[in-house]
């Protein structure tokens, strides 16, 4: 993918020196979804790197002026021109905007240079902040899927079922709130 430049962030392939952003923040994931993604060593974190920046897939979130690693985007492409979008970002860099300034980025990166038709997300019922930023962009709640999927378990090792929200976003939906706006 070719670098996106935003006022504070650039998004990029990874790169070897993400490692050690990687760790911090998959090495305590907040979010059940991420768990499949828990790290506990460097090492890990740098055979990670080096399959993501194989993959356009996965998309790194660094501040533009230091070049540090804060987050990662995901836009899984189904064919023909539906993507899978979802975030992941460092607790401290919480509460800055950098998840909705990176999403808007993305947002407009996939419906104009990849021409993507239907942009989806799941996010968990008790993830609010990704709850918000999907609605901050607009983007409709279209279901709840209940007892969708286990990510984790209880502490008798029984598996605990999430309850997953389905938000997406049409091309001609989001070209009419650029309009708008």
């Amino acid at each position: 993918m070719h670098n996106i430049e935003t006022e504070r962030l650039r998004l990029r392939n990874f790169i070897e020196a993400d490692a050690e952003g990687l760790l911090e923040y998959l090495g305590h994931p907040r979010v059940n979804c991420f768990l499949d993604d828990k790290i506990s060593t460097l090492q890990e974190a740098h055979l990670k790197i080096e399959k993501r920046s194989k993959d356009d897939s996965y998309i790194a979130v660094c501040l533009k002026e230091s070049n540090e690693l804060i987050g990662e985007l995901f836009a899984l492409k189904e064919e023909p021109d539906t993507y899978c979008i979802g975030w992941n970002f460092n607790a401290r860099c919480e509460g800055k905007g950098y998840a909705s300034e990176s999403v808007k980025a993305l947002l407009a990166y996939l419906f104009t240079q990849m021409d993507a038709r239907r942009l989806y997300a799941y996010v968990e019922d008790d993830n609010h902040r990704s709850q918000k930023l999907c609605e901050r962009f607009h983007m409709r709640q279209e279901g709840c899927f209940v007892e969708f999927v286990s990510m984790t378990t209880y502490e008798d090792g029984t598996p605990k079922y999430e309850n997953t929200f389905q938000y997406a976003l049409l091309k001609k939906e989001w070209l009419q709130h650029q309009a708008i706006h």
